[in-house]
C-alpha cells in the first residue's frame, strides 16, 4: 500500500482530510487481512457507505457517467452508487476475497425508478449472492432485496445475464469501456491485483 499512497500523493495531491481517509482505509485493510470473510464484508461495507457521501458524476467530476477508482472517491470524499461499489469490490480482492466471488451488479432501484450499482457477494458458485449496498446498509441476500431488479453483472472475468443460477456468462468485461479505463486508472495508482479481463 505504500506505492499506492506514493502514486495518490503524487497524481492527485491530496489534501489533509482526503490523506486522513485513504490512510483509515488502508489501516482497515492491513487490520482486516486475517479476519473472517463475514466480517471483512461487513467491515468495508460499512467503512465506505460511512465514509463517503453521495453524489452524482455531474456534480463530483462534470460528467454523465464516471466510474472512479477507490483513491479518486476516497480524495474527493464523494462517491456515487457505482463508486460505492467498486471501493468494496477492490478492497476485498486486496483482502483476498477470490474475483470468482464478487460481481459489480447493474440493477434497476424500483423505488427509485432508476438505474443502480451493487456488490454481489458469492459464497459459493451456485449460491444466492449476498448484497453489498449503499442504499440499504445492511448486508442482505438478494432474495430480501425485492427493490431491485438485476440487469447484468460482470467482474474481470466476465460478463452475465440474469438467469437460472445466476450463471449465464454471456462474454467478456472488455464489452465494457469504462471497466477497461477504471483498470488502466488502478494501475496507474500503483495496484498489483490482477486486473486484466478474461477474453
Amino acid at each position: 500500500m505504500t506505492q499506492i499512497m506514493q502514486q495518490t500523493d503524487e497524481l492527485y495531491e491530496p489534501d489533509r482530510a482526503a490523506r486522513k481517509r485513504i490512510q483509515a482505509w488502508h489501516a482497515l485493510l492491513d487490520e482486516q487481512k486475517l479476519a473472517s470473510t463475514e466480517a471483512q464484508l461487513d467491515t468495508v461495507n460499512r467503512f465506505f457507505n460511512a465514509l463517503l457521501l453521495f453524489a452524482d458524476d455531474s456534480l463530483i467530476w462534470g460528467e454523465a457517467d464516471y466510474w472512479a477508482t477507490p483513491v479518486e472517491s476516497l480524495v474527493n470524499g464523494s462517491a456515487d452508487c457505482e463508486d460505492f461499489a467498486i471501493g468494496k469490490y477492490f478492497s476485498l480482492l486486496k483482502l483476498g476475497i477470490p474475483g470468482e466471488q464478487l460481481r459489480l451488479t447493474y440493477v434497476k432501484s424500483l423505488k427509485l425508478d432508476q438505474a443502480h450499482m451493487v456488490l454481489s457477494f458469492y459464497p459459493t458458485p451456485l449460491s444466492e449472492p449476498l448484497i453489498l449496498d449503499n442504499l440499504v446498509r445492511k448486508i442482505l441476500p438478494a432474495s430480501r432485496r425485492s427493490d431491485l431488479l438485476p440487469v447484468y453483472s460482470f467482474n474481470s472475468q466476465g460478463l452475465w445475464l440474469p438467469g437460472k443460477a445466476n450463471n449465464r456468462r454471456v462474454g467478456s468485461s472488455r464489452k465494457l469501456p469504462q471497466w477497461q479505463e477504471l483498470a488502466r486508472k488502478m494501475r496507474d495508482e500503483g495496484f498489483e491485483m490482477p486486473l486484466r479481463t478474461a477474453q
